[in-house]
């Protein structure tokens, strides 16, 4: 794999100052790290470096996360620097996330001397084996020669076809050698061609089968924000005059407060929406890969459906779920090339039959039970509706931790944009929902950024509260504290007959750690002590802990137990919905 060099020599410089030369050539202007000994030359050529802002983390797998908060809020690659063995074994979490929920990282790991390579060096770790399985690409650099090439590269394998995690593993002795500066303006990699456009025939086939449904419903996922689609699913949605549901990585596609929206499906998702998936006569999935979290006992989704699958990843078409019109294309192109058919030939649009299936999914959509809390104790749901109601026309950011926290914000949180709900999807990551704050404020630092944590997922990464106050970045976070490891323990009240083995998790005064870390740290344990609280965290503008002292057995509704068709759903404790 080479790429067309230009002519333009410079002095010789070292490994380590071609580094931050390639970064500024790829337009980096911010990245998270942590030092170590095999990285030392890029620290001492950072030390008086203009061009990048290097945030300090306080452990590497923050370092990736935050990395990733930066790259979902713009649209660009992440960047992290880590040292190698501990330090690069640390990321692994961090790279895995970004994968599985396909967002462009470029993670340098630090490697010892190629010499030393193989033989059980101090710090050593096989970073490139461990990584095969949880990137898209990696790299490891033999020669400094090589260094512009393989940065060009990884820039360009991360962020076209579906984006993604790509790791540069850079030996010691290799950022200390010196050669010519000779940036590559182009990329040619003869075996990495991804398919941007799809075939015609397939979008026409498809376009006249949703034309002709009955009860059509179209599934967004998290490919139209990779695409930059959502304008086009729009108005493809209102041309066809067909409901759009959404995955949890597609929050805010489109807009969840449109009558055609049917907001989140899956095992936590809407009771209509996943009626109207198991009973649609035609199904038009873009941009998903059809885990098992929306489609449920595989052999009863949406079985009298044909599928139609746009995809720019060829793995993901019949992979899960098989299907009946398969398209290999950019969500983009795929949805104006729809638009575009529709436009240019007379297509016939039945509306009085599609206005009766949205009729009979807003009986379904009636049918929801009113949220009743018949506990003393605060309730997790008033805290996350209060804060919505509160924040929704400030336009903030949203990232959450995972477990029923992340449920709750996820249905209650109404998104009509795309890039305000950041959460962990594929890999579940406990977690990431702080320092992924911490990289979208570092991206958008006027944004209000909030994340919403459990109080498990909160200690996963809580020495970030170091960072966010060492460089004045303002992220509130809102600790729903119930000191359980919530959703394990709601599994175990139900199928585990009340044995909470291991998930009662007892943890620290919050506000006196906030206090300790030189931040502000605020207690809610009643319901008129919500906005008062927020308002203060919102104007202090500063690093914040709001530690939400809630009801411990408060469970997240709906819920499709696993293994079980997504229509059959517990709307409460003893009240199923088929």
């Amino acid at each position: 794999m080479s790429g067309t060099e230009t002519q333009q020599k410079t002095d010789k410089l070292t490994g380590a100052q071609i580094f931050l030369e390639c970064l500024r050539k790829e337009g980096v202007k911010e990245i998270f790290g942590y030092p170590g000994g095999v990285i030392l030359t890029i620290y001492e050529a950072l030390y008086n470096c203009d061009f990048i802002k290097h945030y300090l983390v306080r452990h590497e797998q923050a370092a990736v996360h935050a990395a990733e908060g930066y790259s979902r809020i713009t649209g660009k690659p992440g960047v992290a620097l880590v040292t190698s063995g501990p330090g690069a074994t640390n990321c692994i979490t961090g790279i895995a996330n970004a994968y599985y929920d396909g967002y462009p990282l470029i993670v340098f790991t630090g490697q010892v001397g190629s010499a030393q390579i193989g033989n059980d060096a101090f710090q050593e770790a096989d970073i490139i084996g461990i990584t095969r399985s949880c990137c898209k690409h990696n790299y490891l650099v033999k020669d400094v020669k090589d260094l512009p090439r393989i940065i060009k590269e990884a820039f360009h394998i991360a962020t076209t076809g579906k984006p993604g995690p790509v790791v540069v593993d850079m030996p010691k002795d290799i950022l200390s050698a010196s050669c010519e500066f000779v940036w590559p303006e182009t990329v040619k990699l003869p075996g990495y061609n991804p398919n941007y456009n799809g075939h015609p025939k397939q979008i026409s086939k498809a376009l006249e089968l949703l034309c002709e449904a009955e009860r059509p419903v179209i599934i967004a996922g998290g490919g139209i924000v990779a695409s930059e689609a959502m304008e086009e699913l729009k108005q493809l949605a209102d041309k066809l005059h067909v409901p759009v549901t959404n995955t949890l990585m597609a929050k805010g596609v489109y807009p969840e407060t449109d009558e055609k929206s049917l907001g989140m499906l899956g095992m936590h998702g809407n009771f209509w929406a996943n009626h109207a998936v198991t009973n649609c006569d035609v199904l038009f999935a873009v941009g998903t890969r059809f885990n098992d979290r929306i489609t449920g006992c595989l052999k009863r989704f949406a079985r009298d459906a044909q599928i139609i699958h746009v995809d720019i990843d060829p793995c993901s078409i019949n992979k899960n779920v098989k299907v009946d019109i398969p398209i290999i294309g950019d969500a983009k192109n795929v949805l104006r090339a729809m638009l575009d058919d529709f436009n240019n030939n007379n297509y016939e649009i039945h509306h009085e039959v599609k206005q009766s299936w949205l009729e009979q999914i807003n009986e379904w959509r009636n049918k929801r039970p009113k949220i009743e809390h018949n506990s003393e104790k605060l309730s997790a749901i008033t805290v996350i509706q209060k804060l919505y109601e509160y924040t929704k026309d400030m336009d903030p950011v949203i990232t959450t931790e995972v477990g029923q926290h992340q449920m709750w914000a996820a249905q209650l949180w109404k998104c009509d944009k795309p890039r305000r709900f950041v959460t962990s999807g594929g890999l579940g990551t406990m977690g990431f929902g702080f320092p992924a704050a911490m990289g979208i404020a570092v991206a958008d630092k006027d944004r209000l950024v909030i994340n919403i944590a459990g109080d498990g997922s909160i200690q996963m990464n809580i020495q970030e509260l170091a960072t966010c106050v060492e460089y004045q970045i303002p992220v509130i976070n809102v600790i729903i504290n119930n000191g359980y490891l919530g959703m394990v323990r709601q599994w175990q009240e139900k199928l585990y007959h009340q044995h909470y083995s291991e998930t009662k998790i007892s943890g620290p005064d919050f506000v006196k750690v906030a206090e300790a870390y030189g931040a502000r740290g605020f207690r809610i344990t009643k319901e008129e002590d919500i906005i008062p609280v927020i308002q203060q965290a919102i104007e202090c503008r500063q690093p914040v802990f709001i530690d939400a002292v809630v009801d411990e057995y408060e469970m997240v509704y709906p819920w499709v137990l696993a293994g079980n068709p997504i229509n059959k759903v517990l709307l409460s404790n003893n009240c199923p919905i088929n």
